[in-house]
């Protein structure tokens, strides 16, 4: 089943999808499915990222109270941190 429906596409992005569709001798339509077919299978078989967290020392602090969430929120992101 096909849906007509229209996109914007930037000039660059157009002038490559043309050109690569001259060189696959198919039509813009074709062309088109294929690249968008093929950036989502590439997506979903995308290895996840594994996140690495470096601990950094900050200190020690006299008198601040480390149990106290919103005084800790409010010296690393102001009294505005809502």
């Amino acid at each position: 089943m096909s849906i007509r429906t229209t996109i914007t596409l930037d000039e660059d992005v157009l002038d490559r999808v043309k050109l690569e569709s001259r060189s696959r001798g198919e039509s813009f339509r074709d062309t088109i499915n294929g690249l968008l077919r093929a950036a989502l299978l590439k997506q979903t078989e995308a290895q996840p990222r594994s996140l690495q967290i470096k601990p950094t020392s900050m200190g020690f602090r006299l008198g601040m109270n480390y149990d106290d969430v919103e005084s800790l929120l409010a010296l690393g992101e102001g009294d505005q941190h809502r």
